[in-house]
C-alpha cells in the first residue's frame, strides 16, 4: 500500500507544477498585451502550424483507412489543412487580415441576432441579452472600420487575453489543489503522543508513588 503522505507530496508538486505552467502562462498574456503586433503573427505561425501538423495526420489517417467509405474525405480535408497552414505560413499578414475581417463579420452578426432576438422574445435575461448584443455590434464596427490596420492588434490582443486568463484558471487550480492536498494530509497524519498507559495510571491528583508513600508510613 502506498504511503499516503509521499502520495500527498506527489500530488503538491503535480498542482505546483500546474501553478508554475499558469504563471508563465500569465506571464505571455501580460507580454502579448504589450506587444500585440508580435502577438498576432505569432499566434497566426502557431495556427498555421497546427493546420499543418493536423493536415499531415489526418492524411496519414486517411492513408491507413483505405478502402473505407470516408478515405477520400479523410483525403481532401487533410489537403485542404496542409494547403492552408502552408498558406498562413507563408503569408501571416494577409492571414491575420483575412481572420481578422472574419471575427469582425461574426461580432457584427452575433450581435445583430442577439439584439433582435432580445426585442422580440424579451425573455427573463432580456437586459442581459440587449447588452451582450449591443457590445458585439459596437465590437464589429470598430474592427471593422479600422480594418486592415486592426489586424496588428486584435488577434494578438485576443491571443494575449486567452493565454491570461488560461493561466490565471490554472494558478487557482494549482493553489488550491496544494491548500486542498495540505489539509488532507493534515487529517490523514494521526496524532503522535507520548504513551498513556503505564505506571503513571492511577487516581487523579494521586502523585505517582503514593501506594509507596502509604506502605512506608
Amino acid at each position: 500500500m502506498a504511503d499516503p503522505a509521499q502520495e500527498g507530496r506527489k500530488l503538491s508538486r503535480s498542482f505546483g507544477g500546474l501553478a508554475l505552467l499558469g504563471i508563465l502562462l500569465v506571464v505571455a498574456g501580460l507580454v502579448g498585451l504589450v506587444y500585440t503586433g508580435v502577438a498576432t503573427l505569432t499566434s497566426m505561425i502557431l495556427f498555421g502550424w497546427l493546420l499543418l501538423v493536423g493536415g499531415l495526420v489526418g492524411l496519414l489517417h486517411a492513408i491507413q483507412s483505405r478502402g473505407t467509405n470516408y478515405f477520400w474525405l479523410g483525403v481532401v480535408v487533410a489537403a485542404l489543412n496542409i494547403a492552408a497552414g502552408v498558406v498562413v505560413i507563408r503569408h501571416p499578414h494577409g492571414s491575420a487580415e483575412a481572420l481578422t475581417m472574419f471575427a469582425a463579420l461574426l461580432f457584427l452578426t452575433g450581435g445583430v441576432f442577439r439584439l433582435a432576438g432580445s426585442v422580440v422574445v424579451r425573455g427573463p435575461q432580456f437586459g442581459w441579452t440587449l447588452l451582450q448584443g449591443a457590445f458585439g455590434l459596437l465590437l464589429g464596427l470598430l474592427v471593422l472600420f479600422d480594418w486592415p490596420h486592426s489586424s496588428l492588434y486584435v488577434l494578438g490582443c485576443f491571443f494575449s487575453l486567452a493565454l491570461l486568463f488560461d493561466g490565471l484558471g490554472l494558478v487557482a487550480i494549482g493553489v488550491g489543489g496544494r491548500r486542498i492536498v495540505a489539509m488532507v494530509s493534515d487529517r490523514m497524519t494521526p496524532a503522535g503522543g507520548p504513551d498513556q498507559g503505564g505506571s503513571g495510571q492511577g487516581q487523579p491528583g494521586q502523585p505517582p508513588g503514593g501506594e509507596q508513600k502509604r506502605s512506608d508510613s
